[in-house]
């Protein structure tokens, strides 16, 4: 099966890379949108998935994997709402901003530039490596 590429967003007051950096791994819960829900369920164990702190940070920081596909999400009280488990993999050495990716275009057609409230959304293969590679020294 061809590995599959995301990033997933969150506040940094909500949930931040350093706190799953801590529990090592964590359900990505809470989504509500359908278009993100869609995407969770197309998760597959072992896709990568860079995290992103939204609002103050506004940086991809971190790269975690799917460890666990789509299941019912506990916060929900609705059906259909899912959530996915990801474990923290490694830090980028440098964040790479938002305004670092709006600079590359190689980047320009991505959901985080077109669709920016989305919390869930894929990456194609080179443009994970080409965020990869900015966030290298």
């Amino acid at each position: 099966m061809t590995k599959q590429y995301w990033l997933v967003k969150s506040e940094p007051e909500a949930y931040a890379w350093t706190d799953l950096l801590r529990e090592k791994q964590t359900a990505w819960t809470g989504v509500r949108n359908y278009q993100a829900r869609i995407h969770l369920n197309s998760m597959k164990k072992g896709d990568q998935v860079f995290f992103y702190e939204s609002v103050t940070t506004k940086a991809v920081v971190g790269i975690a994997e799917v460890t666990k596909t789509a299941f019912p999400d506990k916060t929900s009280d609705a059906p259909g709402w899912v959530a996915v488990e990801i474990k923290a993999v490694k830090p980028l050495p440098q964040a790479v901003t938002l305004a670092r990716i709006k600079t590359e275009s190689d980047l320009t057609g991505i959901a985080l530039l077109r669709q920016s409230r989305l919390s869930v959304m894929p990456l194609n293969k080179d443009q994970f490596e080409k965020i990869v590679a900015l966030g290298s020294p």
